[in-house]
């Protein structure tokens, strides 16, 4: 009798692992213990890194809202004028565009479609690598302005 519950016990431990990998692949939500954050001007920004083609497509669509001191970083291979738009956003956001460490263009206060077949498209002034979400009217609490060194850790 032992043996048995010994051995159920093994099995629900194995299919509850089998799930909780499988969420982590599905929407990388497990952090292990590494946190990937942006750094601009003393403002450190916790990311929720948007990698693969569904998770930049999705973004931060999703969310209801988004605590202050996080954002979305969508990270592309090679800097390009890649748009960006604001399709199912619930709540409005900045757009920081960054090529390297600098960034190249800030958009500000962006808020969501009312029409999202009308919804506006987003693109940097000068190639870009990487695209910042955060809260909208951050940029301008915090100063953050083109040209500023953006640190980013933890990828």
């Amino acid at each position: 009798m032992k043996k048995v519950l010994a051995l159920v016990i093994l099995l629900f431990a194995i299919l509850l692992g089998i799930l909780l990998a499988q969420n982590y692949l599905k929407n990388n939500s497990f952090n292990f213990g590494k946190t990937s954050t942006a750094t601009i001007d003393d403002h450190k920004f916790k990311l929720n890194v948007a990698r693969s083609a569904e998770e930049k497509e999705v973004g931060l669509s999703e969310m209801k809202e988004l605590p202050e001191d996080q954002g979305m970083l969508f990270i592309f291979d090679k800097p390009d004028y890649y748009s960006f738009w604001m399709k199912n956003m619930k709540f409005p956001i900045d757009i920081i565009f960054i090529n390297g460490d600098t960034i190249v263009t800030i958009n500000e206060n962006l808020k969501p479609p009312t029409d999202n077949q009308n919804a506006s498209i987003f693109q940097p002034k000068s190639p870009a690598n990487y695209v910042l979400e955060i809260n909208a009217g951050l940029s301008s609490k915090y100063g953050l302005e083109e040209g500023d060194k953006v640190k980013i850790e933890g990828l």
